[in-house]
């Protein structure tokens, strides 16, 4: 055991690393490449608000990124011109006056060294403009049917049922004659009686096209009677909004009105935000009865998630129609179409009643050429037929946050429209600025946030899936109207396979175009997140881009993004990006009380989880120069930009990030454990609430608990943060740190593992970037409701990776395969699975067998760690019982870093073991830009060490082959400034206000004092008749809100703007008089409260921002001690 002592406080190097910020690393302990300043400086996402533009405020704009290291900005124009105009002379999108700024703010940028991304379109999601005709929009599958009776065979004229027609555009796919025995009842043409337990007339929910809602949170039922016994076999919720409660119903059943039975109990499909285009339709078990109840009960409601959003809000059900149908359906098919971003149970074949499914070989297929106005001229045998007419339309939707550029969104299943779309915007904004200028400033396209639903059709679908799936798909387009065909495990096989060719074909014609069109016009393509709204693998289009985003909120459950932020960290590691970007700091009703230390903890949460890359939201442009605040976006958003308060010294927050992005952007991530997600469609990154059940002894008994606990739900308790109420049992981030208790994971796709996927060293490595020393294939859980399911390509890699080493943890058996197979491509999965799992050994509740040179587990792993399948932790925290320090650990030449951060609101100390035995271990304080000593020991292969942080601080712990000798520094002396204080307040005509010791200035009786939102200077005269000599100061505040610029002797040392709240003086303090001033800056709340409560004598506030969620008084100024700290070497 060899030992080192070094103690806890360093000292600031000088010397610069190239161009690197960094200074306090010398290039022997980390070697940051020269570039790696300018690739770590932050972006904004800069909101341009209806088409409100000025040159001035454009300039100022752009001077104010430049003096805070700004590196780039989302040009982001939103919404038109209000009426009467927010600022004129407006300049609507498109216009020649809108291009005239668009020149001046590309020139100006140049001049101020800013880049600029552009997003696809006019506003910021998804891609679409006023170019976009309904024929080359979006796509989705319609459809209609309707009864005859044909006597006898030949030839009948047939008055066609018209699918739904949008745009006035309709196109045919195929028409269908399906032989019935009868003609099905459905409750929405025989009109049941309706009544309820809420005194409410509620007929019109069983009216066909109703469009007038029912909503309630109130437990009770709606009813309905039927004359005769209705036999029923699937049900459809109509809703105009995404409701939960809606698709959890129970129903009960009851021949007499009085004694009822329960049938089933409907259960949600998983689905994201934006869940409104169609309803559910869910099979039940088949029955017939006269009475229908349908309960709301919202006992045991689910807490709610990103793929389960509606359940995050008060329970409730708000819906305009119930429907109850004869005929059987695909169980929630709407979703299993990729109509709708949705995840569902299978079909219950028991549900089902068999007589009623159709047999493809008695289908007849229909010639839509034959069609004739409304009418379609056909031959068919006698008997009772139903003709189905399946086409396309356009899914209606637009880029809904445009100004004048809004038009529908362009179809993103076809790669001719999809390069069309690229020069109508940003093609257009290189030939108008001109080439030479842009490709120096327009240097990122930009894919934001996917906001315009999903689409499942394109004109040449038919051929592309029968090239990517092999078989001709017309016999099972009936399915796509939910009806099942042959059985419910063909439907559900179709599904699956049309599924994956719709998000095939988002990456091929889609996102692959994209990254043709930016190389070919020379920038980089970054994009967010399809998951969820539109069908797709949640993770392979950030196989295209550059950088992958995701996105990040503040104060905001009820939108938060834990699961993007996981798909683009996860993504971009299994692809190879070193760049993992967020969208950072987006709250949904700013409370004007926001600033840097409050937002420090979240932010190194997101830097443990594997973010480098901020970008700010939002920076809206502001074109008024004697307004503040001036433009917003109303209250969305982080208030960034340069009319904010507290911009100036905000710059140190930037500065903070910048150099914790420079080490979080050097070498590579280090991750010993990959999960699957799974073949299931749609799909996307793992949060860790989701693998309790896999290997519930790495994430401990008492998070596996909770989780179950908040999965239960009991009560429904709520929370309300921002004025906002939402469930208080949702997933939160900050209850997952450090969730695998030593090991860090990512989760990985079925196209990185076929493609990309190799064994080195005994571990599977993507894309040459990660080397992932086990890869583990969970069971059933939220969003993979058939994880036994593999495609046969799939569980063949599984198998090859483990033949040349790879270690692999399966926790169910594969049983089935994906899609329509053939009878060869069934034998040889099955093949493959006696391979895997035949002849296992059994050891301490885990299956396993060697395999050629690796080895396969098989169950739920329930030790507390993987040393049993030879992998030690990779650090160790307070002896795996660390709830609060969250950290991210990379490899470079010659050395280790790991980020850790305090996420705790208090002092506190941690204990440490690191996987490594480098010979020299360092701390770099990221604040301070200060090497830091430590005491270390070297025990069983590892490093062991401790570290006292104070609240929500953060370091790098690093390792490294250099050595450096570094002083020690031993508190010699803690000074008390005495005198008398002087406060200044900027903007506002007061007395001189003189202070013993230094307090808030909201303390003050006076109104515009109390109120004030601005800068206040503390002063202070004071002796030092001492030399400082060879000793080391620093200056300490006890309490400033909320940051503080220190002047000494009239030069500038820096901010104090998070804690310790301490700053070096030792250059600035001279023997003899010294004049201290503290700048004090505060937040536009306190002023905003007043002037939104009260009538001032001269309003200081002019925003269009609507004051809805500000808080009381908030403390402002400087309180408390402040300190002079001497150090002398020991």
């Amino acid at each position: 055991m060899k030992l080192r002592y070094y103690i806890s406080i360093g000292i600031l190097w000088s010397c610069l690393v190239g161009q690197a910020q960094i200074k306090g690393i010398p290039p022997h302990i980390v070697p940051l490449a020269a570039d790696s300043y300018e690739k770590a400086k932050p972006w904004v996402v800069w909101y341009f608000m209806h088409a409100s533009y000025s040159k001035e405020g454009i300039t100022a704009d752009l001077k104010a990124m430049a003096e805070n290291n700004i590196a780039g900005a989302y040009f982001t124009p939103i919404k038109a011109k209000t009426d009467p105009p927010l600022f004129e002379p407006a300049a609507e999108t498109l216009t020649p006056e809108w291009w005239e700024m668009f020149r001046h703010l590309v020139a100006e940028a140049k001049k101020y060294g800013i880049q600029i991304a552009m997003f696809p379109n006019d506003g910021f999601a998804t891609a679409g403009g006023p170019w976009i005709t309904p024929e080359t929009s979006m796509q989705k599958v319609v459809y209609a049917d309707t009864i005859i009776t044909v006597n006898r065979g030949g030839k009948v004229n047939i008055r066609l049922p018209q699918p739904e027609k949008l745009y006035n555009y309709y196109e045919d796919i195929q028409l269908f004659a399906i032989p019935v025995a009868h003609q099905y009842r459905r409750s929405d043409e025989e009109s049941p009686k309706v009544t309820s337990s809420y005194g409410e007339d509620v007929q019109r929910l069983a009216e066909k096209g109703n469009k007038e809602r029912f909503a309630t949170s109130q437990p009770g039922w709606i009813q309905y009677a039927f004359e005769e016994p209705f036999p029923s076999n699937a049900l459809k919720v109509e809703r105009r909004a995404n409701n939960y409660g809606a698709d959890r119903l129970k129903i009960l059943v009851s021949d007499d009105g009085v004694n009822f039975d329960e049938l089933t109990q409907l259960k949600s499909p998983r689905t994201g935000w934006l869940d409104w285009d169609n309803g559910v339709t869910h099979t039940i078990p088949y029955t017939t009865a006269k009475y229908y109840r349908f309960v709301f009960d919202p006992t045991n409601f689910e807490p709610g998630a990103e793929d389960l959003d509606a359940a995050k809000w008060k329970p409730s059900i708000n819906i305009v129609g119930i429907t109850l149908y004869e005929e059987p359906r695909v169980h929630q098919y709407e979703g299993k179409t990729g109509e709708i971003w949705r995840v569902s149970l299978p079909t219950n074949k028991e549900d089902v009643h068999s007589a009623y499914v159709i047999d493809s070989k008695e289908t007849i297929t229909l010639n839509p050429t034959a069609i004739h106005g409304e009418e379609l001229k056909a031959e068919l045998p006698a008997g009772t037929w139903k003709i189905l007419r399946i086409g396309h339309t356009t899914t209606g939707h637009q880029n809904e946050t445009a100004g004048a550029g809004k038009g529908l969104e362009c179809d993103k299943l076809n790669a001719e429209t999809v390069a069309f779309q690229f020069e109508q915007w940003f093609g257009k904004a290189y030939e108008m600025v001109g080439r030479e200028l842009a490709k120096d400033v327009l240097t990122v396209y930009h894919i934001d946030s996917w906001e315009s639903s999903s689409q499942n059709w394109t004109k040449r679908m038919p051929e592309e899936f029968k090239t990517r799936r092999g078989y001709d798909l017309t016999p099972y387009l009936p399915i796509l109207a939910g009806h099942i065909v042959n059985s419910v495990e063909k439907s559900e096989a179709f599904l699956h396979d049309f599924r994956e060719t719709i998000a095939e074909l988002l990456q091929e014609e889609g996102y692959q175009t994209l990254r043709k069109k930016s190389d070919e016009y020379g920038v980089e393509f970054t994009a967010e997140m399809t998951a969820p709204i539109m069908l797709s693998d949640g993770m392979e289009h950030f196989g295209w881009t550059d950088r992958p985003m995701g996105e990040f909120w503040f104060r905001s459950p009820s939108h938060d993004k834990p699961n993007d932020i996981l798909d683009a960290i996860s993504g971009g590691h299994i692809y190879g990006k070193n760049s993992i970007m967020a969208e950072a700091f987006t709250q949904i009703r700013m409370e004007w009380d926001e600033h840097p230390r409050l937002l420090k903890s979240l932010q190194d949460r997101n830097f443990a989880l594997g973010i480098n890359s901020l970008v700010y939201h939002v920076y809206v442009h502001n074109p008024w120069m004697d307004r503040k605040p001036g433009m917003t976006l109303d209250g969305i958003g982080l208030y960034f930009q340069r009319d904010q308060i507290w911009w100036k010294p905000g710059k140190a927050w930037v500065d903070y990030a910048i150099r914790a992005q420079q080490l979080l952007q050097t070498g590579k991530p280090v991750r010993d454990i990959a999960v699957f997600i799974g073949e299931e469609m749609p799909r996307r990154s793992l949060l860790p609430d989701r693998l309790t059940k896999t290997f519930p002894g790495i994430i401990g008994q008492s998070r596996v608990e909770r989780t179950d606990s908040l999965m239960r739900n009991e009560g429904w308790p709520t929370q309300r943060i921002a004025s906002v109420t939402t469930s208080a049992n949702m997933y939160n981030p900050a209850d997952w740190v450090d969730p695998l208790r030593g090991y860090a994971y990512d989760s990985f796709n079925p196209d990185v593992l076929l493609h990309q996927a190799k064994v080195v060293d005994g571990n599977v490595v993507f894309a040459d970037h990660i080397a992932y020393r086990l890869l583990v294939v969970p069971g059933q859980h939220l969003l993979n409701p058939t994880p036994n399911h593999f495609s046969l390509a799939v569980l063949q890699k599984f198998a090859d990776l483990v033949e040349q080493g790879a270690s692999l943890l399966f926790k169910e058996k594969p049983t089935h395969i994906h899609g329509i197979a053939t009878k060869q491509d069934s034998i040889a999965f099955q093949k493959i699975v006696d391979k895997l799992f035949s002849d296992m050994q059994m050891a301490d509740g885990l299956q396993y067998k060697s395999l050629g040179k690796g080895k396969v587990y098989l169950g739920v792993y329930h030790a507390d760690s993987f040393v049993p399948l030879g992998i030690n932790e990779d650090v160790i925290i307070d002896n795996k019982n660390n709830t609060s320090i969250s950290w991210n650990h990379r490899h470079f030449d010659g050395g280790d870093s790991y980020f850790v951060a305090n996420q705790d609101s208090v002092q506190r100390e941690a204990s440490f073991s690191f996987r490594t035995t480098a010979p020299y271990v360092y701390l770099y304080d990221v604040l301070e830009d200060r090497l830091l000593p430590v005491s270390s020991v070297q025990k069983d292969n590892r490093t062991e060490l401790r570290i006292s942080f104070e609240p929500f601080q953060s370091f790098f712990v690093l390792f490294s082959e250099g050595q450096l000798d570094l002083p020690d520094w031993k508190v010699a002396k803690v000074e008390t400034l005495k005198g008398e204080w002087d406060l200044q307040l900027t903007d506002v005509k007061h007395e001189s206000i003189k202070q013993q010791h230094p307090d808030f200035w909201t303390t003050s009786a006076v109104d515009d004092v109390r109120y004030h939102s601005g800068m206040g200077s503390y002063s202070l005269t004071f002796d030092q008749p001492k030399k400082i000599g060879k000793q080391r100061v620093t200056l300490k505040l006890e309490r400033v809100e909320s940051l503080a610029e220190i002047v000494l002797n009239g030069r500038e040392v820096g901010v104090i703007w998070t804690n310790p709240l301490e700053i070096d003086v030792t250059d600035y303090l001279t023997r003899g008089k010294n004049k201290l001033e503290v700048r004090v800056y505060n937040t536009w709340g306190n002023r905003f409260g007043y002037e939104s409560r009260h009538e001032p004598a001269e309003k200081l506030i002019q925003t269009i921002a609507t004051p809805k969620y500000l808080k009381d008084l908030q403390e402002s100024g400087l309180q408390g001690d402040v300190q002079l700290i001497w150090y002398h070497k020991k």
